[in-house]
């Protein structure tokens, strides 16, 4: 130990001469880092990552640290070395961030990445993202983008209306909870303060009646076994909960006892369905739901409209933050009656619907039927007569409409963390609707679209959002005015 010592407070005297390194002693310095599994350092965080990863530097080796936040002294323990980086955990402090404060939830699994910076602090983090992304990719005119500051929530906690928890056995008891980070490893989660509460009660809840009734619980590394996860999805607006039970094929033993026993204890879930999804898949639903019981949907409010919510269907999962997010993209778009909108990548049609009001005429697609059904549905529920939603892909409907003579005025897109199909940003490129405004849930892929898109369309401003707090994911709206 002592020899390890010595080593670490060589290491970070090194780290220290390395930040001013003269041309004479580049050549030195450019030999390869000795490091080993094990070894420990004392490091300086400089900043946080993308994945809201502490980062500092030994011998100018970019060196990653889970946990760590700026302006700390940490010793740690590295644990994986490339030619690129290094990997390293917290050994402990020698002097610790004014904003850091005490985690509730497990950091061992993922979705509390940032638990422990101070919420202020958080939402600085969200809007610097954006701009490392922009720094990598460079988009024209990038250093010039007005990056408005986060817009945050009141009280950062019980936002998520959706719970999908795997349930299994561990050491003889029934745990349904989260895998810990890099691994298979099943935690039992009583606590989850980002989950609304009537999730986390239903999936305990329905836990426990399993574990009762000594239902068979799937076993991966044998495929044996029926029940898989249990996914929760809560109204915000009626506090109504639906049910999903995802099964290892289609057998479900003793249904109407369970169905029952979740009705006596469990009265807020109104619909229960199965999904069906065989096999070993690392996907969490397969491709077969059935409603077993109730409601075939749950209803949300947003923005003063209703939408019906199939099983499969896709909300956001933090409605307060929904709500801001679609009047930002409202303000945004400054839509006029006069103006022809596409919605792509609709799901159930809650961007479109809510801006249905201030167009002319909406036309929005997704490839999945189920959504669709749902978003021409919602429109009716809505009294809205002037959005219609079709299935397809945008990259091969807005060329179709345009050769039919229906030429879009505004588009607005919401793509998943991939980002824009390649296709679908040719068609915008040559389309070019006048009015524009982006969507992202990923900061990486949305700064990699503006390489193209910032070829014809200028950045008014990215306004960041955060719909997840204590999390490093990031959401913003891009406002585009053609150049």
């Amino acid at each position: 130990m002592e020899n390890k010592q010595h080593k670490k407070y060589n290491n970070h005297q090194q780290f220290k001469k390395g930040d001013h390194v003269s041309r004479g002693t580049k050549k030195r310095n450019n030999a390869p880092v000795q490091v080993e599994i094990g070894d420990q350092l004392l490091i300086t965080i400089k900043r946080l990552g993308i994945n809201g990863e502490g980062i500092g530097y030994y011998k100018r080796k970019i060196t990653f640290i889970p946990g760590a936040l700026p302006g700390e002294v940490v010793e740690v323990e590295v644990t994986n070395v490339t030619e690129k980086f290094i990997e390293a955990n917290i050994h402990k402090f020698k002097q610790k961030s004014k904003q850091r404060v005490t985690p509730v939830d497990n950091q061992e699994v993922g979705g509390f990445e940032l638990e422990h910076l101070a919420y202020d602090g958080q939402l600085t983090f969200k809007q610097d993202v954006i701009r490392q992304a922009l720094e990598k990719y460079k988009p024209a005119g990038y250093a010039h983008y007005k990056l408005l500051p986060t817009i945050g929530m009141d009280d950062p906690k019980e936002y998520r209306n959706k719970a999908q928890f795997p349930v299994r056995e561990v050491d003889g008891e029934l745990a349904v909870g989260m895998y810990k980070r890099h691994s298979h490893k099943l935690v039992d989660l009583p606590v989850v303060t980002t989950q609304h509460p009537a999730t986390l009660k239903v999936v305990r809840g329905v836990r426990d009646i399993l574990a009762d009734m000594q239902l068979p619980i799937y076993n991966e590394r044998k495929n044996k076994g029926i029940v898989k996860t249990l996914i929760a999805r809560v109204s915000e607006s009626t506090g109504d909960v639906q049910l999903t039970i995802v099964t290892n094929g289609r057998s479900l033993p003793d249904a109407d006892e369970l169905i029952n026993r979740i009705h006596q204890a469990l009265p807020e879930v109104v619909s229960i369905h199965q999904n069906i999804n065989r096999g070993q898949s690392s996907l969490i639903w397969g491709d077969d739901t059935r409603q077993i019981w109730g409601e075939d949907y749950i209803t949300e409010e947003i923005n003063g409209k209703t939408f019906k919510l199939s099983p499969r269907a896709f909300l956001q999962l933090n409605p307060r933050q929904t709500q801001r997010l679609y009047q930002e993209a409202i303000k945004a778009l400054d839509l006029t009656k006069a103006d022809k909108l596409i919605d792509a990548y609709s799901g159930v049609g809650t961007i479109g619907i809510s801006l249905a009001d201030h167009a002319g005429e909406v036309r929005g697609m997704d490839t999945v039927a189920e959504s669709i059904d749902d978003a021409n549905e919602n429109a009716i529920d809505n009294h809205v007569t002037n959005a219609t939603y079709y299935v397809g892909a945008a990259e091969e409907l807005i060329p179709q409409w345009t050769q039919e003579g229906w030429i879009a005025d505004a588009v607005v897109v919401d793509p998943p963390r991939t980002g824009l199909d390649i296709a679908l940003r040719q068609t915008i490129l040559e389309t070019k609707p006048e009015k524009f405004v982006y969507v992202s849930c990923n900061a990486s892929t949305l700064a990699r679209d503006l390489v193209d898109l910032a070829k014809v369309y200028r950045v008014d401003y990215i306004q960041s959002i955060d719909m997840f707090p204590q999390t490093a994911r990031w959401e913003g709206i891009v406002k585009f005015t053609k150049k």
